[in-house]
């Protein structure tokens, strides 16, 4: 990737900070975001404080490395947040907190960063999805409406933008050592884990590597695919 030009979305903490240092290692120049400042500092990256349901916020992030950089190569659409409740118990503040955030979110970023993209014919787009769409996880059910739209969305737009270049695919990590896991009972990790082939928790190394594979310069013939980890499928 040296020379390469990534923006990675929630990149402050956990997978997107895990993506952020795997691509400055490989000689990228990396952009984050977050709704949040960073408390570290890396060599190659550069954070900016932007929600991504922001539409002026996210226009002036990519004008940003328009100025800077004058490309995009990579666009990796990390950033969400999770919601479990039972149907019963789910208010729609929080249902519409989940959908924006995670779905429209995600469409938001893949329009504009693919402006950026179309550019220079040829670009990599990996949204985030989840192993909770697959296992149409209980008391889940408006994350995983909007991970599952996160997919659709994937597929529509790996047909919307091959003319320009562009792939477009994603990837439906298991559950990993976040804050998004810190807030699940241990006993439901337990029953998501024994539905797995690989009944254990995934790492940031599993997610890195999908997603590099993915991003590379190889892997132009790929495209409007979901790879979901840990054997499910």
């Amino acid at each position: 990737m040296q020379g390469q030009v990534a923006l990675v979305t929630g990149s402050r903490k956990g997978i997107g900070r895990a993506l952020v240092e795997h691509f400055c290692a490989r000689g990228a120049s990396v952009i984050g975001c977050s709704r949040s400042p960073v408390d570290w500092t890396l060599e190659g990256y550069q954070h900016f404080c932007a929600d991504i349901c922001d539409e002026d916020a996210i226009r002036e992030l990519m004008s940003a490395i328009r100025k800077r950089h004058g490309r995009l190569d990579v666009l990796v659409n990390n950033a969400g947040i999770g919601g479990m409740n039972h149907l019963f118990l789910t208010p729609l503040e929080q249902a519409q907190r989940v959908l924006n955030t995670n779905l429209l979110g995600c469409f938001l970023v893949c329009r504009e960063g693919a402006k950026l993209m179309r550019k220079s014919t040829r670009g990599r787009i990996v949204n985030l999805s989840t192993v909770a769409v697959p296992l149409a996880l209980e008391g889940e059910a408006v994350y995983v409406a909007a991970k599952a739209g996160v997919v659709a969305l994937t597929q529509v737009l790996a047909k919307e933008l091959a003319e320009f270049g562009i792939t477009v695919n994603a990837v439906g990590p298991t559950p990993i050592e976040t804050d998004l896991l810190r807030g699940v009972p241990k006993e439901k990790i337990q029953e998501l884990l024994a539905r797995q082939t690989f009944r254990r928790l995934g790492t940031f190394a599993d997610v890195t590597n999908v997603v590099d594979f993915l991003t590379r310069e190889e892997s132009g013939f790929i495209t409007g695919q979901t790879i979901y980890l840990g054997g499910v499928s």
